[in-house]
């Protein structure tokens, strides 16, 4: 029997991919590597078991993105999970230590920005694919990402001009 594809690669191929894009988009939302790495290997393990298909690279990183972001909600649902508190000290995808690296503000924008600053700063979606994939109007999008700017921009710092 021939391995299923997924946009034309196999499954370890797309894991090792799209681990990074998975990881990034999981610790944005639970702001937990354990929380993380648990919603990582469920997003996987649903890519699997449904193996959709896909028409794109793009595709596939989409749809991985929007699992992503279900699974997050689902885990933090299921175990009560508020999003408000700060990331532990010890998680290793925070360290506010480095000044070009921006996740650690974006991991302390409220919620209803990270995922679109994320996407739009990290991933570099454009707007029109992030509503799609968030599953929102552009309009939308655009007025996160203006207003998440201004929440970033107290937290990170910058100039005033």
């Amino acid at each position: 029997m021939a391995e299923k594809l997924y946009a034309g690669h196999t499954f370890e191929e797309t894991v090792r991919l799209y681990a990074d894009t998975v990881t990034g988009v999981c610790v944005m939302r639970l702001r937990n590597s354990t929380d993380a790495e648990d919603c990582f290997q469920n997003v996987f393990c649903k890519l699997y078991e449904k193996s959709p298909d896909f028409d794109s690279d793009e595709h596939l990183k989409a749809w991985l993105i929007r699992v992503a972001i279900n699974e997050c909600v689902s885990y933090a649902r299921k175990f009560r999970m508020p999003f408000i508190s700060k990331p532990p000290e010890d998680n290793a995808y925070y360290d506010n230590t480095d000044s070009m690296d921006m996740s650690w503000a974006l991991m302390e924008t409220p919620l209803k920005y990270r995922d679109v600053l994320y996407l739009y700063y990290c991933e570099q979606y454009k707007v029109k694919e992030i509503a799609q994939i968030l599953k929102i109007k552009e309009n939308t999008v655009k007025s996160l990402l203006k207003r998440g700017r201004e929440v970033l921009k107290t937290i990170y710092g910058g100039d005033d001009t």
